[in-house]
């Protein structure tokens, strides 16, 4: 599957200081490390030499290039020199910095680790500084990164939140990933026979079980969150104050409308969660076609409302 603009960007920017620290590493270790392939790799390395500032002259111009099946990246002269932040710049720069070593392929002993904690300790005691998504123990996220590395299985117990229920399943961890604000693992489930992404502040345990992996192999490369290729599919009609959804959500077609709003087509994963976006959206949308079997949006508010009487 082509990766969005978002998992390109977020790949370019985490291969940046490793290449650069490696002193030209050759192509094939690079895919391997980002999982991409070499096209996509000289794809990414094309954009990095536009990138500099203005006047955009060679000395401010990152330069980068594939010589002899090995890649080169050289900073630009003004980075040798040491920025001038303020206090907020320095913390909002070690936040937003922070959740990029997250990414697959990121050296966690990189320079841009190292540089982060300089930067830290600056701001203040490196350990006043840190940087968490959800509320997520950190043995969790060190203990299915381990299956990842060994290829070994994991039972869990999850908190579905579209269906409001709780399963016990087998997973085969791929990759754990940093998106939106929360932590994912990407992996095989059983119970699903299929590809899924597990928001990790909602599994309520987690039992290391150390026996093989049994199920396919799956994409390990940059991760973003998608829903299944076999959900039911819809088309909202959507109006211009409500274009948030085409950058918060993933999208598989979409279309500007005569009347300046935006008609979109994507797949949904859980009915609950169609209800959700639907209410949250208000009047700014329009429910163009949908499989017969949804329920609607006037049952949804109206067993939400029966909640509230409950209450």
């Amino acid at each position: 599957m082509k990766p969005t603009a978002e998992e390109r960007l977020q790949r370019i920017l985490a291969m940046i200081p490793w290449i650069a620290a490696h002193d030209g590493p050759s192509v094939d270790a690079t895919c391997e490390r980002f999982g991409c392939n070499p096209t996509d790799l000289a794809r990414d390395i094309s954009l990095l030499y536009l990138c500099g500032l203005h006047p955009y002259t060679p000395d401010l111009l990152i330069e980068a290039g594939i010589v002899d099946g090995r890649v080169f990246v050289q900073y630009a002269d003004y980075l040798s020199r040491p920025l001038r932040l303020t206090p907020s710049e320095g913390l909002a720069l070690v936040a937003s910095a922070g959740t990029l070593l997250a990414s697959p392929g990121t050296d966690p002993d990189g320079p841009l680790s190292r540089g982060l904690a300089k930067l830290a300790s600056s701001i203040g005691s490196p350990e006043a500084v840190d940087v968490h998504l959800g509320n997520v123990d950190a043995a969790l996220v060190q203990q299915l990164r381990d299956s990842c590395a060994a290829e070994t299985q994991v039972e869990i117990d999850y908190y579905a939140y579209g269906r409001d229920e709780t399963t016990t399943r087998l997973i085969e961890p791929a990759s754990v990933f940093a998106t939106g604000g929360a932590w994912y693992v990407a992996a095989y489930c059983h119970r699903a026979e299929s590809e899924r992404s597990f928001r990790l502040d909602r599994i309520l345990a987690a039992r290391s079980l150390g026996s093989n992996r049994t199920g396919p192999s799956l994409q390990t490369g940059p991760q973003s969150l998608r829903p299944g290729s076999d959900g039911p599919r819809v088309v909202l009609d959507i109006r211009a104050e409500a274009s948030w959804v085409l950058e918060q959500y993933p999208v598989e077609r979409f279309e500007t409308l005569v009347s300046g709003g935006t008609r979109i087509t994507l797949r949904v994963g859980e009915w609950p969660w169609l209800d959700r976006l639907l209410l949250r959206l208000g009047p700014d949308v329009d429910v163009v076609d949908a499989p017969p079997d949804w329920p609607g949006r006037r049952a949804a508010a109206e067993r939400i409302l029966d909640r509230y009487r409950q209450e």
